[in-house]
């Protein structure tokens, strides 16, 4: 069964928001020519995950999944070459990056060469990915559980954190209409943390942790 077409926009759409919030830390890179308060490993692991969807995408000969990944993987993509240039210490930034390339050509060799039955490829693909999304989307759990610890949301991205609720809603509109579980079980996480993160905002806003200054007599 196909989506409707304007499922598929929203799902177009704010995916494409979501990643693009990265976009923040390019220009910070770009005009500080530093990496300074911006984690490498989000890039990484969230490039692994639009390459593996890309694939599902190909295989399932789905244009939605396809469009949102080839623009995602292009985006974390960029975003790593920029960290590569800019950071002080290449070595580990490049090993990572090598290890990203080999799993893929590893995970490439795998399900193209030894899986031949193409269902059975689809299937296995699916379940990897919906695996690999919601450990993603669970991996910050100690972030929260600090935020909880200092009453501080000051770590956290309101604008991701609405780009990343309405993604995984949509997402999991649309697994629905597919009937395809590897798309809509992996992203009920997504709206779950979400909630937990909007609770936060509002349980600690954002301003209440700005010390205090007496005003100039």
């Amino acid at each position: 069964m196909a989506p409707p077409p304007l499922l598929a926009a929203a799902c177009l759409a704010c995916t494409l928001a979501m990643f693009g919030t990265g976009l923040s830390d390019l220009r910070q890179m770009l005009v500080t020519k530093s990496v300074e308060n911006i984690q490498f490993l989000p890039f990484l692991t969230t490039d692994v995950n639009n390459l593996s969807w890309l694939g599902y995408g190909c295989l399932k000969q789905d244009w939605t999944l396809i469009a949102v990944n080839t623009v995602g993987a292009a985006l974390q993509t960029l975003y790593i070459l920029a960290y590569l240039y800019y950071s002080p210490a290449k070595r580990p930034v490049l090993l990572r990056s090598l290890l990203l390339l080999a799993v893929l050509v590893a995970g490439y060799s795998y399900f193209t060469l030894l899986i031949a039955d193409p269902q059975t490829r689809l299937g296995r693909l699916g379940l990897f990915c919906s695996v690999f999304t919601i450990s993603m989307y669970l991996s910050p759990l100690a972030d929260l559980a600090k935020i909880v610890r200092t009453k501080s949301t000051r770590c956290l991205s309101f604008p991701l954190t609405v780009a990343t609720f309405l993604a995984s809603t949509s997402w999991t509109l649309y697994g629905l209409q597919l009937r395809d579980p590897y798309i809509t079980v992996p992203n009920v996480p997504g709206i779950v943390t979400s909630v937990v993160r909007f609770w936060l905002f509002w349980r600690y806003p954002p301003g209440q942790d700005k010390p205090y200054r007496p005003l100039p007599a």
